[in-house]
């Protein structure tokens, strides 16, 4: 199972202008190490929750569908399946209807669930399903402040300690703050 990344944000869930100010940073030194972060801090906290903060395109590609037919989807907040493609032993695509399947978009995580009458095995032994997805919370206007605020101490930590580990005490890839933050976003895995 794997997730492409199709279509990247439009914009981060948190500015330049607001990073420099929770760093209180008056001029414009360092700008690409902070929008780098920025960036660096949304995807660290998105893969930690399996939620995607500002709307995106991914592509989630398996192998077979499940004995019930029931695909649990591994990204949230899930907005919306675009396709479903299954191809055949030829590698020839296969684009089902939207009547082929149902989708549940507010279950934690979403799924979806191939009706039992749709013909729709895939041919090919390996990655022979694909299912376009669009998730996420929408514009960064959207976002929910605590994921923002996630993500701004984030980047301060980082901003701070510019080395990858600390030495001479046991290691926290997150600063103590930052879980309780992000923790009812974070999808539970079973």
């Amino acid at each position: 199972m794997t997730l492409i990344l199709v279509t990247p944000p439009a914009a981060e869930p948190v500015s330049l202008i607001e990073a420099r100010e929770f760093l209180r940073i008056d001029d414009d030194r360092d700008t690409a190490l902070i929008e780098t972060l920025i960036a660096a801090a949304r995807v660290a906290l998105e893969t930690r929750t399996g939620r995607v903060f500002v709307t995106q395109a991914w592509r989630y590609v398996f192998d077979a569908w499940p004995p019930d037919r029931l695909v649990h989807l591994p990204i949230a907040p899930l907005v919306s399946v675009d396709a479903v493609t299954v191809y055949d032993i030829d590698g020839d695509p296969t684009v089902l209807t939207a009547t082929d399947y149902v989708v549940d978009l507010v279950g934690a995580p979403p799924r979806l669930k191939l009706n039992s009458g749709a013909l729709a095995m895939p041919g090919q032994s390996l990655n022979g399903i694909e299912i376009d997805l669009t998730v996420g919370y929408g514009s960064a206007a959207e976002v929910p402040a605590p994921l923002k605020a996630a993500i701004l101490q984030l980047v301060a930590h980082w901003y701070e300690r510019r080395e990858p580990v600390s030495f001479g005490g046991a290691g926290n890839d997150m600063p103590e703050g930052i879980d309780a933050l992000i923790a009812p976003y974070r999808q539970v895995r079973l």
